[in-house]
């Protein structure tokens, strides 16, 4: 069994080709970085939320989650949903579902109040592209493997990814 130690990628790491990244280079804890690609995000036919203005979150054996600036997303359209959990890195995180079916399934979450070096997504929304139509600059984002995880997936990001069967020990 391999066991992540931090320093390279693993033996069975995809290797990034021209304009890819690979999420084994992606630094453990994580960081954010500014994005300008066009992010998308809409339930069904309608959009409810758009963006140039994200932020990537980039963490080891993960492929990027998308956080959109709360000025970007049609809020009438969620509510606080009764759950929560916590980040060891960002916090304690609020989850939201549709407000048309408050009892149905949490579609994104945001951290309210994260640890100090994840303030610049204060009430940031990330959203689950497993249940919502997700893009990034037109291309359909695919989910990251697994239930807990919201990675976005994307044509330029090689893994393989946490989340998927064997991989509880990265």
């Amino acid at each position: 069994m391999w066991l992540y130690t931090g320093s390279d990628r693993p033996p069975f790491a995809q290797i990034p080709g021209p304009e890819q990244e690979s999420v084994w280079d992606y630094p453990r804890p994580p960081a954010l970085v500014q994005c300008n690609s066009r992010v998308d995000v809409a339930v069904g036919p309608s959009l409810l939320a758009t963006t140039r203005r994200a932020f990537r979150l980039l963490e080891t054996a993960s492929p990027p989650t998308f956080y959109l600036p709360p000025d970007s997303v049609d809020r009438d359209r969620l509510v606080q949903a009764p759950t929560s959990s916590f980040c060891e890195w960002k916090g304690a995180a609020t989850y939201w579902s549709l407000a048309q079916d408050p009892d149905a399934l949490v579609i994104g979450w945001s951290y309210e109040v994260p640890t100090p070096p994840f303030t610049a997504i204060t009430g940031y929304l990330s959203f689950f592209p497993r249940l919502l139509l997700c893009h990034v600059d037109g291309e359909r984002v695919r989910p990251q493997p697994g239930y807990f995880y919201g990675g976005w997936i994307t044509r330029n990001i090689v893994g393989p990814f946490k989340g998927g069967p064997g991989s509880g020990h990265w």
